[in-house]
């Protein structure tokens, strides 16, 4: 077989603008805020790259969507209310178009003395989320917020109880099943010239279904050869304990989770019918468990990280009809780096809720603020030691003066799709992938509004800037961007007296780039 070389360079030039207002009055008054994310999408059709055959590329052309958020505080409250926008939208289904808008979240937060009280929509988690977690990832639309009751109080100095209940969210609507839970977390710790600390807790969750859903798990059932039905229970508990413990530069966290006998999906299940067996589908009733670990080394320059995971029928949702990203009322730690660009996203290993054993090795190395080395290393099996995924990435990053960064790397990949991908007899993929990223900031300018007479250096959390690639050559079944923290951008005041504070402030902020992107298949 011959080697070909295929070169990609795409140019992107992205412009980051953000507008953030706040309006604040006397002590007495309250706090107004808000932000607000929009999305635009253009779609050109081309067959030959597979841009096609779904309703943005055949006859739409065009997609938005937008989150305004308000928030507002006053007399004792905190209340929430966001807006959200859907047309033609392409995150709940790819192949898909999707159009809806509405008020996608609210609540109401009060704080007495020892008790806090929230209702609406709330996010959420138990432990690192194995056992319950409600959270939001725009990119992908998910949004598992919790609607219903939240009860929190301080039974004593660092331990907190907290009970919640209430209905998982679903676009616009919610499921059906009630979930509801108990956590107990503390915080222990030596006397001032102690170095270490534990943060122990213990949860429990519990999901109660709904008839409808109850009626059509059983219809399914009543369909299977009498050695493959089972009984479902309307209510399945889930069970976990943890705790991280920090000594010195070391931190360790480790917890351990289990659930009781739920039906869940299996989608290699096998149904025997007349001799004939078919693959597909089949609802199992199983208990479930997950261990996970994770110990990190920090020191001046050197990060390291160490975690393994095994997972053995630990599929937790609303409904087991749900699959994929929906109705999930759990999150368990995927094992494997999260890539950024397309092609070193290509290939995702989705965590096995049916059964996974992984491991993950992470090193950082920054000897000075111009260089930054990385290595990771991924390891997955199936509980029957069936080679699932392998990843071996390197990065190296060179810092020029904030002017310019070059970061290179290599990318070693095995990835089983016939389990992933649901591709029968499909041989391992093996992927080789040299990379080099150049950035280049052109200039980052801001503007300031209400002609202000100073400025100051705040911390302002900003959303991801959009990345542009050669998306017709370099196209990927997903892509997950990187998290974005608070980074500082310029905010603006107006000079004042010194006993009146300023009514309103207002910022904008500009940053340009040009981004060379060059990826390498053997």
């Amino acid at each position: 077989m011959k080697n070909h070389l295929l070169l990609v360079c795409a140019i992107c030039l992205t412009c980051f603008c953000q507008l953030a207002y706040s309006q604040e009055q006397e002590p007495s008054g309250g706090r107004i805020s808000g932000s607000l994310e929009g999305n635009a999408n253009f779609f050109m059709r081309d067959s030959l790259i597979g841009a096609a055959n779904t309703p943005q590329y055949d006859r739409q052309l065009y997609g938005a969507d937008a989150w305004m958020n308000l928030q507002y505080s006053n007399w004792g409250f905190d209340f929430g209310l966001r807006f959200d926008l859907f047309n033609n939208s392409n995150l709940l289904n790819p192949t898909s178009s999707y159009t809806d808008q509405g008020i996608g979240n609210w609540f109401v937060r009060k704080r007495i003395n020892k008790l806090g009280i929230t209702v609406g929509y709330m996010y959420d988690q138990i432990g690192s989320g194995i056992i319950f977690r409600a959270f939001e990832e725009r990119p992908l639309l998910i949004d598992n917020a919790l609607v219903g009751l939240r009860l929190t109080y301080d039974i004593a100095p660092n331990w907190v109880i907290k009970g919640f209940t209430g209905r998982q969210k679903q676009q616009f609507d919610a499921y059906r099943s009630i979930i509801k839970g108990f956590s107990l977390e503390g915080f222990v710790t030596g006397d001032s010239t102690s170095t270490w600390s534990l943060a122990p807790g213990i949860g429990v969750v519990n999901r109660t279904l709904d008839d409808a859903s109850m009626n059509s798990l059983v219809a399914t059932l009543n369909t299977y050869p009498k050695e493959d039905v089972f009984v479902p229970k309307y209510n399945n508990y889930a069970f976990s304990a943890y705790n991280t413990l920090h000594a010195g530069p070391f931190s360790w966290y480790v917890e351990g989770a289990y659930k009781t006998k739920d039906a869940i999906n299996d989608p290699l299940g096998v149904i025997v019918r007349d001799s004939v067996g078919v693959v597909g589908d089949k609802f199992i009733n199983r208990p479930g468990s997950v261990l996970y670990t994770s110990l990190s080394y920090a020191a001046k320059g050197l990060g390291i990280t160490l975690e393994a995971k095994r997972t053995e029928n630990f599929s937790f949702r609303t409904r087991p009809q749900e699959q994929l990203n929906r109705g999930l009322v759990n999150f368990l730690p995927p094992m494997t780096r999260v890539n950024t660009y397309r092609l070193t996203a290509r290939y995702n290993a989705a965590t096995q809720e049916l059964g996974e054993l992984a491991f993950q090795a992470d090193a950082r190395y920054s000897p000075n603020k111009k260089w930054s080395f990385n290595v990771n290393y991924s390891f997955i099996n199936r509980l029957d030691s069936v080679k699932l995924y392998r990843e071996l990435f390197t990065e190296i990053t060179y810092k020029y003066e904030r002017k310019w960064t070059l970061t290179g790397g290599v990318q070693i990949q095995n990835y089983n799709q016939e389990i992933y991908e649901f591709k029968p007899e499909v041989p391992i993929v093996e992927t080789l992938i040299p990379y080099l990223d150049f950035l280049y900031k052109i200039d980052r300018k801001s503007r300031c509004a209400s002609k202000p007479n100073t400025c100051s250096s705040a911390t302002t959390p900003r959303p991801a800037p959009s990345r542009t690639t050669a998306t017709g050559l370099l196209r990927s079944s997903s892509l997950t961007l990187p998290p974005t923290g608070p980074s500082p951008l310029p905010t603006c005041t107006t000079s004042a007296p010194a006993k009146i504070r300023p009514k309103t402030a207002t910022a904008t902020a500009y940053r340009s780039t040009i981004r060379v992107l060059m990826f390498f298949t053997p």
